[in-house]
């Protein structure tokens, strides 16, 4: 075989958040370098909550991400409850099961049709789609309409929500909205088994690597997204409060996002990594949709990422229906819902301590942990995004797929590069974080 010089730069990757760029330099069949650079500004929220009460932390981490904002606000919170020793009720966790549902499903449904359907259907962009595949287009932009409508009606609004608080919910659905939701959400189904049916005509490339998988994993019989310990395709599971063993961050020049490893020298987090570990625990319709579609754990493919997001999206909605069913039948207790300023103080009771949340966001498993004092103001927050966990690994697969295809054209060898970037679905903004700030004088 001739030897090949093959030199890819990427700059400021398309169909995805934020600003990352791929460069991978080829010398006669060797490679000399190949990174994924992280160029976003570093961002400051943990300065930010520091000084500030728990009460208020969710309503400023949820501006961390427009995508994700309910899942920093469920991570937010619990963190904050954790910290002051708090137990929110039955009721109060069911309804952020079902929010944190309809945000995955949110996303997921943006990725696959809007950010990862156009290179499979051979375009450039969603733009064109909206010519050559016009019932498509539509179907996809309902269906995220409807998961907003039913973020709107449970809080306020998805993006930067206001009614669920350390504590529970301002508001809590009526008779009305809670039909008004189950209406919205039987009306997606044909449409998502639309959504299968294109996936099942994808043809995602062909390329495998082992690495470790890290997801929530519980003894429970659900498929964990809001609780539990932190878990390994390798065996191992700790608590989440020892979320640092996990993550293990560190710098890396080319990078403002943190790198992550665990056991091995990356491991991956998302919807590929709670498949691998928690598959049998899906909704059973998601479970044969994922049957149909010959996934089977242990998945070694990073592509197939956007499969595991579709079948996730199956189990966010079915499990959803059932919550809301659950509601209709046995009905709300609206003497749990939270008047702000009369009878907070009463049900929360504020002291000193440390506190973690984990919860599972479209992109995977997200850490904040807050240090409070005993009037419950913030003295020292961390918060651990999944795409800052996900980079190393995204950068392993690079390294090892470039000499897979070297025999392709330049312009498939970048494509190819660009479709594992997105595959990944990287929040790359909200990865780039910074914690300390050391004054020295000169």
């Amino acid at each position: 075989m001739t030897k090949r010089t093959v030199n890819v730069n990427v700059e400021y990757l398309t169909r995805v958040e934020g600003h990352g760029n791929i460069v991978v330099n080829v010398k006669e069949s060797v490679l000399e370098k190949c990174e994924l650079q992280i160029v976003e500004a570093p961002r400051f929220f943990e300065g930010m909550l520091q000084g500030r009460s728990i009460f208020e932390a969710q309503h400023i981490t949820s501006r961390i991400c427009g995508i994700c904002s309910c899942g920093h606000t469920l991570s937010s919170i619990q963190a904050a409850e954790d910290a002051i020793g708090f137990t929110p009720s039955k009721q109060t966790l069911e309804l952020r099961k079902f929010l944190l549902h309809m945000e995955n499903l949110d996303s997921h449904i943006l990725h696959i049709y809007l950010l990862v359907a156009p290179d499979l259907l051979g375009v450039k962009s969603f733009v064109p789609l909206i010519k050559s595949h016009n019932q498509v287009v539509r179907r996809a932009l309902k269906m995220k309409k409807a998961c907003n409508d039913v973020c709107d009606i449970l809080v306020g609004r998805h993006i930067h929500p206001i009614s669920c608080i350390v504590g529970g919910f301002t508001k809590l659905p009526s008779e009305k909205d809670l039909d008004a939701m189950l209406e919205i959400l039987y009306d997606m189904r044909p449409g998502m088994d639309e959504t299968i049916e294109l996936a099942a005509g994808f043809k995602f490339p062909v390329f495998e690597r082992e690495t470790e998988y890290v997801a929530l994993v519980s003894d429970e019989t659900e498929y964990p997204m809001l609780h539990g310990d932190v878990g390994s395709s390798d065996g191992k599971r700790v608590n989440k409060n020892e979320y640092k063993k996990v993550t293990n961050e560190f710098i890396v020049p080319h990078s403002s996002a943190k790198h992550a490893k665990w056991n091995r020298e990356s491991y991956a987090v998302g919807a590929l990594a709670r498949f691998n570990l928690n598959a049998q625990k899906l909704h059973p319709k998601a479970g044969k949709v994922a049957n149909a579609l010959n996934m089977k754990p242990k998945v070694i493919n990073p592509y197939l990422n956007t499969v595991a997001q579709l079948i996730e999206c199956v189990h966010s909605l079915e499990d959803g229906i059932r919550i809301l069913e659950h509601f209709k039948k046995s009905g709300i207790n609206y003497d749990e819902e939270i008047i702000v300023g009369l009878n907070e103080q009463n049900r929360i009771k504020v002291k000193a301590g440390t506190g973690v949340g984990a919860v599972e966001v479209p992109r995977g498993t997200l850490f904040h942990c807050y240090e409070v004092d005993e009037k419950g103001i913030i003295i020292k927050a961390n918060c651990i995004i999944p795409t800052s966990q996900n980079v190393n690994n995204i950068e392993r697969d690079m390294k090892k797929l470039v000499p897979e295809i070297l025999n392709k054209s330049i312009q498939d060898i970048t494509l190819s590069l660009e479709m594992l970037v997105r595959a990944y679905d990287p929040c790359i903004s909200c990865s780039a974080h910074f914690l300390n700030v050391k004054y020295v004088n000169c």
